[in-house]
């Protein structure tokens, strides 16, 4: 475990972020009510939508995991691509904003052995990496 400070944010959600393998394959915003305070209820829905890798709204979370996150996990882990499961998470709270107002991230946990559910959009690529691997192991 490691202690984190509190996220001024957290009221805005987290993002989870669905991956096979090294490559996103969708996201959901969640409101995690458990983690605020009493006095800072959430205006948001208790419902999860499952929303597409390609989707714009995050697009830069996209490209900061496949393209700079998820290849340094693995380099520290020693990890070859076909190490990482074909279905996993990571979430994300939103941390400050940068000067321009952009969304920064900070990384909440990872789920690597019970991610369900997961988008049904997602279910083909995650059949095929499972198929793979059987394959793999002959």
């Amino acid at each position: 475990m490691v202690e984190q400070p509190y996220q001024a944010r957290l009221a805005e959600g987290l993002i989870r972020v669905y991956l096979t393998h090294d490559r996103v394959v969708g996201f959901t915003h969640q409101y995690p009510r458990g983690l605020l305070p009493l006095d800072q209820p959430s205006q948001a829905s208790a419902s999860k939508v499952f929303e597409l890798a390609s989707a714009a709204a995050y697009s830069d979370l996209r490209e900061r995991m496949e393209a700079e996150w998820v290849p340094a996990m693995q380099e520290i882990l020693s990890l070859d691509t076909h190490a990482l499961p074909v279905i996993w998470d990571a979430d994300f709270l939103y941390g400050s904003k940068t000067t321009s107002g952009d969304d920064t991230y900070v990384l909440c946990e990872i789920n690597a052995s019970s991610t369900f559910a997961f988008p049904e959009h997602a279910m083909p690529t995650v059949a095929k990496a499972a198929l793979e691997r059987l394959r793999e192991r002959g």
